[in-house]
């Protein structure tokens, strides 16, 4: 789970209405109203309170199982329009429910009645929660940065990073002399790190290089972010370029900071069939170079906003006001997630052998 209440921006200031005024950097800086925009450091000891009861929060629900995976029946399908997909996906829901039933007849499932390790988190009912978030501001990481002991060499003392598990750079802040990297090279949390078209094979190992320079497997994320028409051009000579270095990452693919476009009710927004594409191909292309695709990363939230075109609801580009609630980037809203997730389900059966296509 991440958040990024700090934004990078190309540009300090901006034109409201004929007057220019300093850029939107997140609320963990200044205001998203025009005449809220001084930066306010208050604002980050307000990012710290609202993270912790944030993760408080989600504890207390998990623990009284808002993750349990025996009631997938509660997922609302009824705003899938068609029937023929509905249908697929209600098949994917039954397949579960079977699976879950049989574990609980064969006496696997330690929630069942009878088992003999019940328990009440077993891991069909609850999911380890990990969080992350961009480390862009340096002042705010520093302040969270502990030397600790090396849980694998309790002799030695490392920095950690204990305001998130997993820190990203992202495509603005990866200059190779810059302040980020040389923080965070310095820290032993798995990082991630942004991959763009702006991103050339030769500086991406270069900076693999500092990042991670005892090579140590999975240490890094690299976050591939093209867009939909240029994943073609740019993922094959990533691959590559890291497969030569010696370096082993973990690939995860973005696809939604690729395809953010003006919409023409006047605001940015996603198409889910662009977002669809990047994925797919992402998957195509890391198969066909002998690699892996391991994670991806959507903006999502669980509220029925307006914010992306498109997916099984078929929301239109004229309906993008009704709820447009995003002060920063276009989010996929609960039916449009649960679309990408029953995509990704359908694509792991074919690879299983069963039949199913990624496509929206």
């Amino acid at each position: 789970m991440a958040g990024q209440y700090a934004k990078p921006r190309s540009k300090p200031t901006e034109m409201h209405e004929g007057k220019e005024i300093l850029s939107y950097r997140g609320d963990n800086v200044n205001g998203y109203d025009p005449e809220d925009r001084s930066p306010d450091p208050e604002r980050l000891l307000g990012a710290y309170f609202h993270s912790a009861a944030t993760m408080n929060y989600v504890r207390s629900i998990l623990a009284e199982g808002f993750a349990d995976l025996h009631h997938p029946s509660n997922w609302n399908l009824h705003h899938v329009k068609s029937a023929t997909l509905r249908q697929e996906y209600q098949t994917i829901v039954d397949r579960l429910t079977d699976a879950l039933d049989f574990m609980k007849t064969i006496g696997a499932d330690p929630n069942a009645a009878g088992a003999k390790s019940a328990s009440p988190l077993s891991s069909l009912s609850t999911v380890d929660i990990f969080t992350s978030h961009e480390g862009l501001l340096l002042e705010y990481e520093q302040a969270l940065t502990r030397k600790m002991i090396d849980p694998v060499n309790p002799s030695q003392q490392k920095y950690y990073n204990v305001g998130t598990h997993f820190l990203w750079i992202g495509d603005r802040t990866r200059q190779l002399n810059g302040a980020h990297v040389e923080y965070f090279r310095g820290i032993e949390n798995p990082i991630g790190v942004k991959c763009g078209p702006s991103m050339k094979p030769d500086e991406l190992v270069a900076l693999l290089d500092i990042l991670n320079a005892d090579k140590q497997v999975g240490k890094v994320t690299l976050i591939t972010r093209y867009g939909a028409d240029q994943v073609d051009k740019y993922l094959p000579g990533h691959i590559k370029a890291v497969k030569e270095s010696g370096h082993i990452v973990v690939w995860a693919c973005d696809p939604m900071h690729g395809n953010t476009k003006q919409s023409v009710s006047g605001v940015k927004t996603r198409h889910l069939i662009d977002i669809t594409r990047e994925l797919s191909q992402a998957i195509r292309i890391h198969k066909q170079y002998g690699s892996h695709l391991g994670g991806v990363h959507f903006e999502l939230t669980g509220d029925r906003v307006t914010e992306c075109v498109g997916g099984s609801m078929e929301l239109l580009d004229a309906e993008l006001l009704d709820r447009y609630e995003t002060h920063c980037d276009p989010r996929l809203n609960y039916e449009q997630a649960l679309d990408m997730a029953f995509l990704i389900a359908k694509y792991q059966e074919k690879q299983r052998g069963f039949s199913g296509v990624m496509s929206l």
